[in-house]
């Protein structure tokens, strides 16, 4: 992976409050292009309300306020003149329980681009085998594309939540805790299609499972509190972390 980019994101001095209470204090970091960044932490630490400030989910609660600076693509995210629809669209988040529509695997996949302007059903359909294919999930329904995606098993789902969110051509992908709930087998999909995304996309994950974080980011970030404790290549952040509470941590003295 080079390092030698611009950054993609870049946070600086970032805090976030809900009403009178401290989420994240003060947070420094930058997100390189085409890498995953795990950010592993407790409950609590403030990892999903930081992916939530990303694309301005968190916008959508009342109570929150922040200050500091994120900076995406080179410009600011957090101005009231920010398109928070362009924004989302831009950095797409997949939740820890899969969220299918009510609807046909085709429809589920298209639902988005369709409403962004995706004319054509020839277009649309060439558009989710693409994204099928990319969530790692074509071969396993390119026969069923006219059934419920309720029909689908959990893993399923939420490749094909992922694959919604490809179809919308993201140049981030954000992943709060997507593979909570799975099965192992489930779980491997998910992170060997991670792996294959990561060529043509940037991610963030926040996962509870270290071991995750371990097998499949390129740099990892340690949340604690709601502060950055330290963040740097996973293998480092693994083997002879900077901070003792990250080793605490990592090798399950708490959390």
């Amino acid at each position: 992976m080079e390092t030698n980019r611009e950054p993609l994101i870049r946070v600086r001095d970032f805090s976030l409050w809900a009403s009178s209470v401290r989420i994240l204090n003060r947070l420094a970091l930058d997100v390189e292009p085409n890498e995953i960044l795990g950010i592993i932490g407790p409950s609590g630490s403030g990892k999903t309300s930081f992916l939530r400030c990303l694309n301005r989910l968190i916008d959508l609660v009342p109570g929150y306020r922040s200050e500091g600076e994120i900076v995406f693509g080179g410009r600011t995210i957090l101005g009231p003149d920010v398109n928070v629809v362009e924004l989302r669209r831009k950095m797409g988040m997949v939740f820890a329980i899969p969220v299918p529509l009510p609807r046909s695997i085709f429809e589920n996949v298209v639902f988005g681009a369709r409403l962004s302007g995706v004319r054509g059903r020839r277009t649309r359909l060439d558009l989710a085998e693409e994204s099928l294919r990319r969530a790692g999930l074509w071969d396993e329904v390119r026969e069923r594309l006219d059934e419920s995606a309720l029909n689908l098993s959990g893993g399923q789902q939420q490749r094909l939540c992922i694959a919604r969110i490809l179809a919308l051509k993201p140049e981030v992908i954000l992943l709060d805790e997507p593979t909570s709930g799975l099965d192992p087998i489930s779980t491997h999909k998910i992170e060997e299609s991670l792996r294959k995304l990561r060529a043509a996309y940037t991610i963030i994950l926040v996962t509870n499972n270290v071991k995750q974080a371990a097998r499949v980011a390129d740099r990892t970030a340690f949340f604690l509190s709601g502060e950055l404790v330290e963040i740097g290549p996973t293998a480092r952040i693994f083997t002879a972390p900077e901070d003792p509470r990250t080793n605490d941590y990592i090798s399950g003295r708490f959390g």
